[in-house]
């Protein structure tokens, strides 16, 4: 089955202080169907709001097209200010790979774009990153040069051209005056990349200076090498006459240093390409030990726009593994110490459900109906009480085999924190999270499993009245019935797996929690014994009855091990009791 195509596109609007002129530009956008708008953030300062939004690449384009072209409507850029550099009303629009389609894809996309810009909505487009047709113009930075102050030159110098140029661009031909519509939008930058991370580094000065310096320690462009002192000698350049650079840091990243009347502090302003390269915490790590060279120290982070989840949980893990702290914790505990440890509220509540683009994905496609692992333990039980079928004995034996997975991780966090064990932290951190995977597999299951029935149950609903519509119907009831068997078959093998967790903790865990580690293997058998009634109900319905007995001799397999190990697990637990 081939992959959904899903583009993400990040506009940067120069318009951050009217809400009324945003929310036009975002309407225009979120006026083609398909298009789901994740994020708009607006900053005061800089006057410019960064959307993101995502979709299928004909939605992409389409939506990403009648922003700009809005923009170009509602933006004078001869009325512009702001701190950032900046060159036309849509200032730069790149497009993202998500999934099911590559980087140069996205590029096609990209020119595209910007050659129906220029032709439709009048508007000078340069490509950039991968969709650029110049070499020099792959660099935003190059495309950006003098800003919208340079538009005259840049659309009147051959080598500064945007690639893409309407038909009307002068007022008066002869004397090259350019169209009042030009001086109002400027000009854009489409292209295609990759994930970026823009984050702006709080420092504790109100110098711009000093800012920019910690900028130049850090990007990897570095800056210019000069002859005597460091900061006003003279540049000393290279053969063809360029200044020769002193490399920063921290490669695939640009910064500036600018001062934020908005806050009233400086900050360094990053652009981070690719994260695999630096990370995010390696990058905030290098800002704050540079700033505290230079007597600076970095007070928070501000990250403008979305940020991957693995960005986070990276960070969150590496400061748990400094502190030689248990990375086995769930999920939203790890963001939260990235948040703390990075000051990522320093200057407003961070909320990852706003901020995370794989959350706000989920939150955008969700189910109206809650799913089981999000009720409360009441509701839950309260909803397997009813007398509809599911969630029946294979989701709860799924829930089971999550608990017995907890309940062994509790006890390896537990010892990875007791006091006089430090040296062993990793050995059970590495335990825990071990724990975490089976955690979320089995959770995973707790829904599976209640999916698994609800398939039987529509195959069972499928009309009947011809022949080929009941022999249709015959093979969708089978291939339902053999997934709602594989799938607690698959909840057994999760669970049995559980049990050399609780083993482990039984015998080297912390003393004070052996009880836990037992009823972690009381469960766990509970869960392999449940799940194993639920494959031979199942696969006594099917009519191939080797597959069958096949399905049936594994889950019988499997329950002659968990009785076994709980057995032995018991016998550790009761010697230590």
């Amino acid at each position: 089955m081939n992959q959904k195509q899903i583009v993400e596109c990040v506009p940067n609007f120069s318009e951050g202080r009217d809400m009324s002129i945003i929310r036009q530009i975002t309407n225009a956008i979120e006026s083609v169907e398909g298009i789901r708008l994740l994020n708009v953030d607006p900053g005061e300062a800089t006057n410019r709001t960064v959307v993101t939004f995502v979709g299928d690449p004909a939605a992409i384009v389409e939506a990403a097209f009648r922003g700009a072209k809005k923009a170009s409507e509602v933006i004078d850029m001869r009325k512009h200010h702001g701190t950032h550099p900046r060159m036309g009303a849509t200032d730069v629009l790149p497009f993202i790979p998500v999934s099911g389609i590559t980087l140069e894809e996205c590029a096609q996309l990209a020119r595209q774009l910007a050659k129906r810009m220029a032709d439709e909505a009048g508007i000078p487009c340069y490509a950039y990153e991968a969709s650029a047709l110049r070499p020099k113009f792959k660099n935003l930075a190059v495309c950006r040069a003098g800003e919208y102050e340079a538009l005259y030159d840049k659309l009147t110098d051959p080598e500064r051209k945007p690639d893409y140029m309407p038909k009307e661009v002068y007022a008066d031909a002869q004397h090259k005056t350019l169209s009042t519509h030009i001086l109002q939008t400027g000009c854009t930058a489409v292209g295609a990349r990759d994930f970026l991370i823009a984050v702006n580094w709080n420092l504790n000065t109100t110098s711009t200076r000093r800012a920019n310096a910690i900028a130049f320690d850090v990007r990897e462009k570095g800056r210019p090498k000069r002859e005597g002192n460091p900061i006003t000698g003279k540049p000393i350049l290279d053969a063809d006459g360029k200044p020769v650079m002193l490399p920063g840091t921290l490669k695939c990243t640009k910064a500036i240093g600018w001062y934020i009347e908005e806050y009233g502090i400086a900050q360094v302003s990053m652009n981070m390409t690719n994260l695999a390269v630096t990370p995010l915490h390696i990058a905030f790590d290098e800002v704050c030990r540079c700033a505290q060279n230079r007597g600076i120290r970095v007070t928070g982070t501000e990250i403008v726009g979305l940020v991957p989840k693995k960005a986070l949980i990276d960070a969150g893990r590496y400061f748990l593994e400094k502190q030689h702290r248990s990375t086995g914790i769930p999920e939203s505990d790890i963001i939260k110490i990235a948040i703390k440890s990075m000051g990522l509220d320093d200057l407003r509540p961070f909320n990852p459900r706003e901020k995370v683009i794989e959350y706000l994905l989920e939150d955008s496609t969700k189910d109206t109906t809650p799913a089981l692992v999000d009720l409360t333990t009441k509701a839950f039980a309260q909803e397997t009480s009813r007398e509809s079928p599911a969630p029946g004995g294979g989701t709860i034996s799924a829930y089971m085999g999550a608990l017995a997975a907890a309940l062994g991780t509790m006890v390896a966090n537990l010892s990875a924190h007791k006091a006089g064990w430090d040296e062993r932290w990793k050995e059970f951190s590495d335990w825990a999270d071990c724990g975490q995977q089976l955690l979320n597999e089995l959770l995973a299951l707790v829904d599976e499993d209640t999916c698994a029935f609800n398939r039987i149950m529509n195959a069972f609903s499928l009309p009947k009245k011809t022949e080929q519509e009941k022999a249709c119907r015959t093979e969708a009831i089978q291939q339902a019935t053999l997934y709602a068997t594989q799938v607690p078959l698959h909840t057994m093998k999760a669970s049995l797996q559980t049990f050399g967790l609780c083993k482990a903790m039984a015998q080297v865990g912390n003393p004070a929690s052996v009880s836990d580690a037992g009823v972690g293997a009381l469960a766990a058998r509970a869960a392999v014994l449940g799940a194993g009634l639920n494959v031979k109900i199942n696969a006594a319905s099917l009519k191939d009855k080797v597959l069958a007995s096949d399905l049936i001799a594994q889950a019988n397999d499997l329950i002659t091990r968990a009785n076994l190990l709980e057995e032995e697990i018991m016998h550790i637990v009761e010697e230590k009791l």
